[in-house]
This record gives C-alpha cells, sequence and structure tokens, in this order.
C-alpha cells in the first residue's frame, strides 16, 4: 500500500509539472486581481488606475484593483504571499513593505525575500531637502555649517516614525555627522507646511506634496535625494552635488506576484507590465503624479530589492529606529 501510495503521489507530481507550463502558456483565462497596498486614492492607487486599461488590452482579461491598505503595506504584501501561485492575484507593493519593515519591526507576517516573486519595479519618486523662504543659509554646506556650529539650533522635519522620509533624514544625518534633531509629522504635507511657516527651519518631503510649494517660491529646495536630477526641478541639486557623498534614497513602488508563481507566468506578466509603463499616457500620468516610470527586468527587481534592504536594515540599525507591529 505504501509503494502505492508513493507510486501516486510521483504521479501526481510528474502530471503537475506537465500541466503547469500549459497552464501559462494560455494565462491569463480570467480576470486578474492586484491588490494595491494603500488606500483609494493614493499615489499607489493612482499607478494602479493609470496602467489599468492597457493592461486590460494586452492581457486580455479584465484587471480588478483590490486596495488592501493597513500597516505600512504589510497587510496587502501579506495577502499577495498568502495567495495561489498562480498569476491571478498580484500586488503592487512600496519600499516599506518590501524592504524596510523587515528591519523595523520584530515580527512579520511573511518573509519578502521567500515568499514573494518579484516582477518589475514600477515607479520612483525622489524626495526634497526643503527650507522656507526666511531661512538664512543659501546651500547644502551652509546647512550643515549651522548644523556643527555650537550655536547651531536646527531641526529637520519628516513624514513620520518609520516612513521613507524619516530614514532618509537618519541617513543625512549618518553620512554627513550632522546630528540634526529630527521632528515627525503626521505626513509630508504637514511637514512641508510647517517649514513653509517658519515653524521649523527644514524637512525632508516627497515631490507630490511640496512641488506646488516650490514652484510657488514657498519653499526652496536644497538638495534632491536620488543620484540623479529629478525632472521635475531640473535646477535643483542632488545631495550628492551638494557634497554627501554616496547619498541616495527614493520612494518607490513594485508588483510582485506569490513564491512559486511560474516563470512564463511572471514574463508575461513582466511584458504587459513593461508595455503599460512605456506607453506616453500611462508615463505622462505618473509624471504628472510626482514620479517617473521604471520599468526593469524581474532579476533586476529582485536584485534591487536586496540592496535596498541591506541598505536600510544599516541605517535602522544604526539610527536605533523602531515602528510598532
Amino acid at each position: 500500500m505504501l509503494r502505492i501510495a508513493r507510486h501516486a503521489a510521483a504521479g501526481a507530481a510528474a502530471m503537475l509539472l506537465l500541466v503547469q507550463p500549459v497552464l501559462a502558456e494560455n494565462y491569463p483565462t480570467r480576470p486578474i486581481r492586484v491588490i494595491v497596498t494603500f488606500p483609494p486614492g493614493g499615489s499607489t492607487d493612482l499607478l494602479a488606475r493609470a496602467m489599468q486599461p492597457q493592461l486590460e488590452k494586452t492581457l486580455g482579461q479584465p484587471i480588478v484593483i483590490d486596495n488592501r491598505p493597513g500597516a505600512g503595506g504589510d497587510i496587502g504584501v501579506d495577502a499577495v504571499a498568502k495567495a495561489a501561485p498562480d498569476g491571478y492575484t498580484i500586488g503592487i507593493g512600496a519600499a516599506g513593505a518590501l524592504a524596510v519593515n523587515v528591519s523595523l519591526k520584530d515580527k512579520m507576517p511573511y518573509d519578502p525575500q521567500k515568499d514573494l516573486a518579484p516582477i518589475t519595479l514600477l515607479t520612483a519618486i525622489p524626495f526634497v531637502l526643503v527650507a522656507g523662504p526666511g531661512f538664512q543659509g543659501k546651500t547644502l554646506a551652509d546647512v550643515l555649517t549651522m548644523a556643527k556650529s555650537p550655536s547651531g539650533k536646527l531641526t529637520m522635519g519628516h513624514g513620520g516614525n518609520g516612513t521613507a522620509m524619516h530614514l532618509s533624514s537618519e541617513l543625512f544625518n549618518h553620512l554627513t555627522g550632522a546630528n540634526i534633531p529630527l521632528v515627525p509629522y503626521k505626513g509630508s504635507g504637514p511637514a512641508a507646511q510647517d517649514v513653509v511657516a517658519g515653524h521649523i527651519p527644514l524637512a525632508i518631503v516627497d515631490v507630490p506634496s511640496s512641488l506646488s510649494m516650490i514652484r510657488d517660491n514657498k519653499l526652496r529646495v536644497l538638495g534632491v535625494t536620488s543620484l540623479t536630477r529629478d525632472s521635475h526641478l531640473p535646477d535643483a541639486p542632488t545631495l550628492v552635488e551638494g557634497g554627501v557623498k554616496g547619498y541616495e534614497s527614493i520612494g518607490w513602488f513594485g508588483l510582485i506576484a506569490p513564491a512559486g508563481t511560474p516563470p512564463e507566468i511572471i514574463q508575461k506578466l513582466n511584458k504587459s507590465f513593461v508595455d503599460a509603463l512605456n506607453d506616453p499616457v500611462v508615463k505622462e500620468r505618473i509624471y504628472q503624479g510626482g514620479g517617473e516610470a521604471r520599468p526593469s527586468t524581474p532579476q533586476e527587481f529582485a536584485a534591487f530589492i536586496q540592496s535596498e534592504t541591506a541598505k536600510w536594515g544599516g541605517i535602522i540599525k544604526a539610527a536605533g529606529v523602531k515602528a510598532s507591529n
């Protein structure tokens, strides 16, 4: 009986190996659910809905947007990780849930490295170090001089403890040795508004929430956190250009599937989403939202997640940053 059971199990496994390529070749044959890890109306949701018409055209099936916000994106990504690996449940996750929270939190409901299959990087959004119009310093060098002065009384706002803007601020202090006291806010917008009002001298905020204030000369950009200049602010120098060697921090979103999803399905999804990101209408909608399309191969995205995990894990440990589970 035991021998028969073993033969049956082996036969079932062999049949599964034969059936999987056929299923992948015919994929998709029904609607695809895209779990968005933030609420409707946010940048992640707008990204998904911008790509939706193009994806439905190329994949030939309805794309169902399923918003699963909460826990810094962990709730939605956990739902993807625990879904069947058949290509019919995929998700859009941000840097926090895919690379940062694993170092911030004592316990995670999933392992980003083991439980997920990267498909493509989607978009990237840099942050900016800003000052108000009344701030005496004109350049990043002025900020560093003031920070290290015995009489310096600088503070730097950010979008909240454990956010990408918080970690960007910690990275700034780490690389410059400035040790500017950090002030958490409930979002990037309130931090930017307090800089405009003169309540705090500096803040690291995202581009979408601050762009109009920058263009109205209510905020002055002292540095952009990406390695290259942002096309929305072509005259603003990067922090590297300002003298902070090795500085890079961006907010980013990427597409993931459950681990074990057949490679043929991963490749088909990758091609469809990359084509959508390269569509001029989609690219313009992403640009108007303050970001830039950043398509990649699955292998490139996997390597990027690993590098981001290692980088921010080191900063989090050095700064002693923690977030509640």
